[in-house]
């Protein structure tokens, strides 16, 4: 039941990966703008302009282009940036690492301060307490990320200058490193003086994905722990004798816990979405820093490649946490 289940999410991954490759495909070619004249100084000549066109497929119909480019994406050949004259997949295989880096630091951080709140909400129930957590979480969601990310700045890189606000790490820091993981290599060569130049530079850019998120994540798990204090399972912890806080936390937030692993793997999606803009806001060099760069340039080969890879890790991502939630969901996995 569960391979059956794995196999049919594959299969609509494929079709969605399918769909979306349409989609930009076209809509990139649609909109008006030449990326060969961007390329070619002011006196090219126009036998110029059509050999690069021929070079890169322009001078094709957009159905005979997207044939091309798709069976070059089946063999790993995802073409070569118009701006940098590079393979594209390598050009996101290199940025992608820090996009990665910096969402989950973003995730561990909006559950950490989503989950604090919640439990802390929940002991302290229909106290002022609980209400003071409520009016937060209102404000931290009226409040878009990248609107996070200019406060964090001015606030901890321009009145209190205490965290870096531009890059990924320190130049004269960056040593050989044989991965793009800075952050998990640095930990593993036991490099922490990299570890903590890489914290400083990536905590407030995650710290701005993650206020957002982990409000959601603090309403919607509160919310669950006061649905399941009621339940007989619960009461009957108290009549043994146990404390509120062993109630709460050993009793109730297994149960509780489950529709909010479901919100956190969908809400990590957008996150990781979100990091475009973040990492303009920070010149934090990932791959939605790049994103922004591929557009205004027109590099279309680039667009494309980046636009799959952010799919495919929605959809992978997606199909992680509907298999997690069937594990851990008791009627789902004996059903």
């Amino acid at each position: 039941m569960l391979a059956r289940r794995i196999l049919t999410r594959l299969l609509t991954t494929l079709v969605t990966l399918l769909g979306v490759s349409i989609v930009v495909f076209v809509v990139i070619r649609v909109v008006p703008g030449n990326p060969i004249a961007m390329m070619l100084p002011p006196g090219a000549t126009q036998a110029d302009i059509d050999r690069l066109n021929a070079l890169y497929g322009f001078d094709r119909s957009i159905l005979a282009q997207y044939f091309i480019w798709l069976g070059g994406v089946v063999q790993g050949d995802f073409g070569t940036s118009i701006q940098t004259r590079q393979p594209v997949l390598d050009l996101v295989l290199r940025r992608l690492p820090a996009t990665l880096e910096l969402a989950i630091m973003a995730l561990v951080i909006a559950v950490a301060l989503g989950g604090f709140l919640a439990l802390t909400g929940t002991r302290l129930r229909g106290t002022a307490t609980e209400g003071a957590i409520d009016v937060g979480n209102g404000m931290a969601l009226s409040i878009p990320d990248f609107l996070w990310g200019l406060v964090l700045i001015l606030l901890f890189g321009v009145l209190w200058p205490v965290f870096d606000i531009s890059g990924r790490v320190s130049p004269s820091l960056v040593p050989e490193f044989y991965t793009r993981f800075f952050l998990f290599e640095s930990v593993l060569r036991l490099r922490f003086d990299l570890w903590l130049d890489l914290v400083r530079h990536m905590l407030m850019p995650a710290l701005a994905l993650a206020i957002p998120l982990a409000a959601i994540i603090g309403q919607l798990l509160k919310q669950s722990l006061k649905e399941t204090m009621h339940l007989d399972y619960v009461t009957l912890a108290r009549t043994k004798g146990y404390g509120e806080n062993h109630v709460i936390v050993r009793e109730a937030l297994r149960n509780a816990v489950l529709p909010t692993l479901t919100l956190i793997g969908v809400q990590f999606t957008f996150l990781i979405g979100g990091t475009v803009i973040i990492e303009r806001l920070f010149s934090y060099e990932g791959l939605g820093n790049m994103a922004i760069d591929a557009v205004i340039n027109r590099d279309l080969p680039l667009i494309q490649g980046i636009v799959i890879v952010f799919a495919l890790l929605f959809t992978v991502i997606n199909l992680i946490v509907d298999l997690l939630y069937t594990v851990l969901n008791p009627r789902l996995r004996n059903a």
